[in-house]
Parts: structure tokens; sequence; C-alpha cells
């Protein structure tokens, strides 16, 4: 029997996992889905995101949701997967539940933002516009005065 597979993933944050002792690896590209065994020839390829999936010496699965990636398998026994970000779980459900709550957080994350580079832009025209006509100015809304921030 060959020798097992090192596979390492990692974020630009953060090394995810190193692992000596896969046996084999799943993966899905543009193509579709392909498998890593020890000996493997030398790959590079895009990873959409996807899990991947790998078994150890022990036959237990892990599995990792990677989004945006790259895989590249060289010398036949090193899998090295740079992915944006990547979650790590032993079981499907949990993975799942771990990036659905990612969206979540990303989504109000994002609102967030939104909100408050709308509110940015909206005082800084109210800025522009007392300067410009310091006569007229929104109702509510004190034409700026010397010194900076009202």
């Amino acid at each position: 029997m060959s020798a097992p597979l090192r596979l390492t993933i990692a974020t630009p944050a953060k090394l995810v996992i190193a692992c000596d002792t896969v046996r084999s690896l799943r993966a899905a590209d543009a193509s579709g889905g392909f498998g890593v065994q020890p000996g493997h020839a030398d790959l590079l390829t895009v990873l959409p995101a996807s899990v991947v999936h790998w078994r150890t010496d022990g036959e237990t699965w892990r599995h990792c949701a990677v989004r945006a990636g790259v895989l590249r398998v060289s010398g036949g026994n090193r899998v090295a997967i740079a992915a944006r970000e990547a979650v790590l779980s032993d079981d499907l459900t949990e993975l799942e539940a771990a990036v659905h709550s990612t969206r979540v957080e990303e989504s109000e994350a994002d609102r967030c933002a939104r909100v408050e580079q709308a509110q940015f832009h909206t005082y800084a025209l109210r800025q522009l516009l007392s300067h410009i006509m310091p006569e007229k100015h929104v109702e509510g809304f004190p034409a700026a005065r010397d010194g900076g921030l009202a």
C-alpha cells in the first residue's frame, strides 16, 4: 500500500487543516467531480464554491466547504487547497448549518455596510450643499459650521 496523501487547506487568514493520513479525496471543478488517491498525477484546477470530502487511514470521512479556491496535487502525495473561505466539519449536517450561518452573518454585515454607506453619502451631500448654498439648507439639518462635522 502506498503512503497516504498530505492534505492542507488554507485561507488567507489561517491554515484550516493539515492532515498526513488521507487515503482518498473527492472534489469538484467546472468539469465535474473527481477523485485523488496516492500516486495521482500532478494537477492544478480551480474549485467553485463546493464541498471537498476526504477519507483518512481510520476510514473517517471529513468534509470542508470551500468558497472559490485552487486545488493542487503534486508529487503524487501532496494535495494543497487555497480558498477564499473554508468551513471544516466531520458531519455534513453540521457543515450545512455552519455554512448557512456564515451566509446569514455575511448578508447582515453587507446590509449594515450599505446602510452606513447611504447615511455617509447623504451626510456628505448635505455638507456640500450647506457650503455651496449656506442660505438654503435642508430643514432640520443646520448649515455646516467652520471646524468640521456639525
